[in-house]
Parts: structure tokens; sequence; C-alpha cells
């Protein structure tokens, strides 16, 4: 769980930084493939090509072509027509959709997972709920896409991992994600990008460069590391933990103004679901 915590820690800040020098100075195509770019440029000296399952390989492709290409593609998009307060209302939804896809791979029910999942939701609510306005059906619509892809991906590679266990440390293939990643965000910046959008301060390369090797990097190694050291229950819950973290940095490094209460309140509700989603837990499969 520990690797989970950091990442959730890193990712705290990353809302802040795109937040305040990123969206609507930068490319929003750019910026993802400047991340990708750099988190590949990362892993693709250690990559081993042959030796390797080959389902393991294209579904890592696979993975990263939805937790990261499809995802944040539409989650940038979502910013043209959602409020930054409906973008992060929208987004407390991924603890369900990780519960109802490692189900389904499972072909079983965990209603305990579920339920956490459910609870850990209703933290978030209470966190980040705002009136919604204006028409946000479309932005809605993305930032579901954006949820099920991300939680698609997680626990895809979580399964690939433990029903393909192979010798090899995760490092040294972990550069398929990012080249999946790469297949859909490098065409969509050819065809939809600005070019007169590209950064142009010393600020703006240094977040990009940031959070391609902490926030998508090194991020989401340790994530998909993690994910196979904890139940399905407990992932889904992680994917809540950003939100009371996202504010109280927001709050400590940007003086923004935020309820303490609201965070309180929600994120104990939040770490009362990890209790919930560990009733009736099943081990983690020796392969971890």
């Amino acid at each position: 769980m520990s690797y989970l915590l950091i990442v959730n820690l890193i990712w705290s800040f990353s809302f802040s930084l795109i937040g305040q020098y990123l969206a609507g100075q930068v490319d929003s195509d750019f910026a993802v493939l400047a991340r990708v770019a750099v988190a590949a440029l990362i892993f693709l000296p250690f990559t081993v090509w042959r030796g390797l399952p080959a389902r393991l390989a294209a579904g890592f492709w696979l993975a990263g072509a939805l937790q990261f290409g499809i995802t944040y593609l539409c989650l940038y998009r979502s910013f043209s027509v959602l409020t930054v307060p409906e973008v992060l209302l929208f987004t407390v939804l991924t603890p369900i959709y990780v519960t109802l896809i490692e189900d389904a791979l499972e072909r079983r029910f965990n209603r305990w997972a579920l339920f956490a999942a459910a609870v850990a939701v209703g933290g978030g609510i209470m966190i980040r709920w705002q009136p919604l306005a204006g028409d946000f059906l479309w932005g809605f619509v993305l930032l579901q896409i954006a949820n099920a892809t991300f939680a698609a991906g997680q626990v895809l590679c979580r399964h690939l991992l433990l029903r393909h266990p192979v010798e090899l440390p995760l490092y040294r293939f972990f550069g398929h994600f990012f080249l999946g990643a790469l297949v859909l965000v490098l065409p969509s910046f050819l065809i939809f990008g600005n070019p007169d959008k590209l950064p142009v301060t010393a600020i703006q390369w240094g977040v990009l460069l940031w959070m391609g090797l902490f926030a998508t990097a090194l991020g989401l190694f340790w994530w998909v590391k993690g994910s196979v050291r904890v139940d399905a229950g407990t992932l889904a819950v992680m994917n809540e933990l950003h939100v009371p973290l996202g504010l109280l940095v927001n709050l400590l490094i940007w003086n923004r103004d935020a309820d303490l209460a609201k965070i309180a309140l929600g994120g104990s509700v939040i770490l009362l679901s990890l209790g919930i989603s560990r009733l009736g837990r099943r081990p983690v499969p020796a392969a971890a």
C-alpha cells in the first residue's frame, strides 16, 4: 500500500501545478504528449523486446492506451465545457469502475468491495460537491470515459502481472505501457494540437518535465507495482485518496480557499472505506 500512498501524494501536487501553469496556457494535446514522451524515454533504455510473453507485452500496450492515452485526452478536453468544480465532481466515480471491472474479469461479485468504493465516492463528493451549472452533459460523458479507461488500464495491468508472472523486474518491460499511450497521443497532437500554444516559459517546461518524470513515469510505475500488492477493494478506494490530499496541497501552497471541515469529514469517510474494503477480502495471489 505504500506505493499507492506515495503516488497519491505525488498526484495531489499535480492538480495544482496543472491548474496554475498549464491549463488554458499550453495546448492540452502537447501537454499529454510531453508527459508520455518523457516517461517513455525514462523506461525505453531498460525495455526488453524478446522473451516476454506476447499477451503480457500486448496487454501493457493496451493498458497504456487506455489508462493514459484515452484517459488524459478526454480529461483535458472536458475543461473546455466544464468548470473546474464540475470536473472534480465527475471524477469521483473512478473507484466504482475499478470494482465493477475487477469483478467482471473475475466473474464474481464482491459486495464489500463495491460498498467500500461507494463509500469512498461519497467521501469524495462530500469534499468536492459544487452546484452544477450550464451545459455539462458532454463534459460528463468525456469524464466517464476517462474514469472508465483509467480504471480499466490499472485493473488490466494488475491481472496481467498476476496471471503472467515473469522473472524480469517490472521496469524491464514497463516501457511497453508508454509506447501504447504514445500510439494515441502522438496522432492526437498532430491532428488536433495547436502549435501556437506550446510552452514559452522555463516554468511551463519545468512543470511538464516534472509531470513526465514524477507524476507519469514514476507515478504510474509505482501505481501498477502497488496494485498487485493489495486487494481490488483497497485499490478502488485508493483511487479516491487524492481528493483530500490534493485540496490540502492546494490550500497550503497556493492559499486557495478550502473548507477544512469538509476536507476532514470527507477524508474520514474515505479512510473508513479502507476498513470496509478489508471485510471479506481475498488473499492477494502469491505471484504479487
